[in-house]
């Protein structure tokens, strides 16, 4: 695991990924501007007090709120730009390092919007019940780990999968090696929470999940080779 996370970090600053790595930041960043701007306007449409030392304190308390519902989002928009640039990603890598192999195919865009859609929502609702145990410390972090890494490995292995498996066999594939998912989702999970490094989870959770899919369907091919 350690090396696919070492190949996949060298693949997100290489050359080929550079075109990519520019679009798909690009788009993180305004997604997530979009999304801070419209938390304001919500705070501001929805909070309106006279002016007063109560107006000031709910000012501060909206703006640690309007900080912390950012921070919250950073995952399911991370998400979403993933599902965009998924298959740019997983071209490069299968061109990079598996030359000899067949390539994927590209989700139909339906397909991927469904998958990416489905995935925030669940996302936004298990972040929601981790966001309650803010008050918790210590306990808050380990289940933003733990829930992050489950869904995180998921969906970033499934997206790459789908590329050479039916949704099935998918599901199947990674249920029999959930442990090397998790782990990875857990490696993934913990670089979402890591300010401005975070904004290239797309970009290295997709190259190391299809690094992981090629390990994975190599190991089972060997038995049968």
């Amino acid at each position: 695991m350690f090396a696919l996370v070492r190949q996949a970090a060298r693949d997100v600053l290489s050359p080929p990924f550079r075109g990519v790595l520019f679009k798909s930041l690009g788009l993180t960043i305004l997604a997530l501007i979009a999304v801070w701007f419209g938390l304001e306007w919500l705070i501001d449409t929805f909070v309106t007090l006279e002016r007063g030392w109560l107006d000031d304190l709910v000012q501060v308390i909206s703006g640690v709120a309007l900080l912390v519902g950012a921070v919250f989002l950073v995952v399911p928009v991370t998400a979403l730009v993933a599902s965009l640039f998924l298959d740019d990603i997983a071209e490069v890598v299968e061109a990079t390092h598996y030359p000899g192999e067949p390539t994927g195919r590209p989700l139909p865009m339906l397909m991927a919007l469904k998958e990416a859609i489905g995935f925030t929502l669940v996302v936004i609702v298990v972040n929601l019940g981790a966001l309650m145990l803010l008050l918790v410390p210590g306990i808050n972090a380990i289940i933003f780990l733990i829930a992050n890494g489950y869904l995180l490995g998921r969906e970033y292995f499934e997206l790459a999968a789908l590329r050479f498996r039916p949704k099935s066999e998918v599901k199947a594939l990674r249920r029999r090696h959930g442990g090397r998912v998790f782990l990875a989702g857990l490696v993934i999970a913990g670089l979402v929470a890591i300010p401005i490094i975070n904004l290239l989870t797309p970009l290295f959770a997709t190259a190391l999940m299809v690094h992981l899919h090629k390990s994975i369907s190599q190991a089972e091919r060997a038995p049968h080779a």
